[in-house]
């Protein structure tokens, strides 16, 4: 008998590891992908990601509505019960379909004597609906934020911190690298058009180009010929400010995925570039991405702290550090970090990229440059991490990024902008 797949319980599953266990989505949802049909890849994605999205208010509601939390063995009934609202307020799913097919998620996960019990919930909520939303406009669950991360957000940004979590709550737009290796970005525009699709350009990124609306990759000109390559706008101003030059010796380190190697090859096609991370896995995505390309580069597993490990003595004339961080400016790529991350973590954090810093600096040759750069929003690890390297290394210069005072620079996460990152350049004396 064949195995009934039911994308209402499987999501609810994958939501529970994410919330319950601390599971990555990223890890999650891909073998789940595999299971159903193409078209529903898609619409599981994004019952997934939006629900996590929005998970304080779908938690509010389960809240209102029953008396009592469901426990134990019970449990995925309750991200279920969830997803049956997420499909009502934010999709256009047919109300009775939500309804019927997240009714029937209770037999796949075997709890079928719940079935009322999720019905009754979910037209209760149709019923009363508009009151409910118009009370939880004013609650405190409304910035869809923890409230730990919500507070850092509002200290650091304290005129900005609204338009700052909105955008971080919204869906984020696609931009593209066009690979001057084979297109100038123009050239590459009007192929765009040709294919009846609208794409933006960027006023300070070169080769950034935004896709009016997402598509599957398989529907970008030369996709396969490696012509374009998905990567936020604000991930490629590292590579603007590194200014790669051919024969150079560079250093990528924290490298995977690899979006970033081959944008410094794209740029410096005759440098010699290493890439470096810690994560044996993540690396098989730096060699998909190089293949995919036409390129080349030596990629190795190692610890940014240990780089005598890694390269011996050897000095290179500019490393970029994509430094290991909280990833709270890209959250609206990743709605799960919301959910994965701790307060605790963020000084943890914070000492490993300063180890990492004071590690891989003796590698920097004389007149070298090193990029440090983060996809955080918070000055722990990003003002504050350069404010105190500076100061304790007497030959390390900031250059184009900001003062002294203020190091850095912080780019905010905006509906037609790049995602959350900060980036300071520094010149070795």
């Amino acid at each position: 008998m064949k195995k009934q797949i039911n994308l209402r319980s499987m999501a609810a599953q994958a939501i529970e590891q994410v919330v319950e266990q601390g599971q990555s989505l990223s890890n999650i949802l891909p073998p789940l992908q595999q299971k159903v049909s193409e078209k529903d890849k898609a619409l599981l994605q994004e019952l997934c990601f939006g629900a996590l999205r929005v998970l304080p208010q779908l938690d509010w509601l389960i809240n209102k509505l029953m008396s009592r939390p469901m426990t134990g063995k019970q449990r995925t009934v309750h991200y279920l019960i969830m997803v049956g609202f997420y499909q009502l307020l934010h999709t256009r799913i047919p109300a009775h379909a939500a309804l019927a097919e997240t009714v029937e998620g209770a037999v796949v996960i075997k709890r079928p004597q719940l079935k009322g019990l999720i019905n009754g919930v979910l037209r209760q909520f149709q019923r009363q609906q508009e009151e409910l939303m118009a009370e939880f406009a004013e609650s405190e669950n409304r910035f869809l934020f923890p409230k730990w991360l919500l507070n850092r957000v509002q200290k650091a940004y304290p005129q900005q911190w609204q338009q700052v979590v909105d955008a971080c709550n919204q869906r984020p737009p696609m931009w593209l690298r066009v690979n001057r290796q084979h297109n100038s970005r123009d050239s590459w525009l009007a192929l765009l058009n040709e294919a009846d699709l609208q794409g933006f350009t960027h006023p300070h990124y070169p080769d950034a180009v935004r896709l009016e609306n997402p598509v599957p990759v398989t529907a970008l000109p030369g996709f396969a010929e490696g012509w374009v390559t998905v990567q936020d706008a604000s991930a490629q101003r590292c590579v603007t400010l590194l200014a790669p030059k051919d024969g150079e010796r560079i250093l990528d380190l924290c490298a995977a995925p690899g979006g970033k190697t081959t944008h410094i090859l794209e740029a410096a096609p005759q440098a010699s570039v290493l890439a470096v991370d810690i994560d044996e896995q993540r690396l098989s995505r730096v060699y998909d991405n190089l293949k995919r390309l036409g390129m080349k580069a030596e990629v190795k597993q190692g610890d940014g702290r240990i780089p005598a490990q890694w390269c011996g003595d050897e000095k290179f004339d500019r490393i970029l550090l994509d430094a290991p961080c909280s990833a709270t400016g890209v959250i609206r790529r990743h709605p799960d970090i919301k959910w994965l991350r701790r307060d605790r973590d963020i000084p943890d954090l914070a000492q490993l990229q300063s180890e990492i810093l004071d590690a891989i600096w003796p590698h920097l040759k004389s007149g070298g440059t090193l990029v440090y750069a983060t996809c955080s929003i918070l000055p722990e690890e990003n003002s504050q991490q350069i404010a105190a390297f500076l100061k304790r290394t007497a030959d390390a210069q900031l250059s184009e990024t900001g003062t002294p005072e203020q190091p850095g620079l912080q780019n905010l996460p905006g509906a037609e902008e790049g995602d959350g990152f900060f980036y300071a350049k520094i010149i070795k004396q």
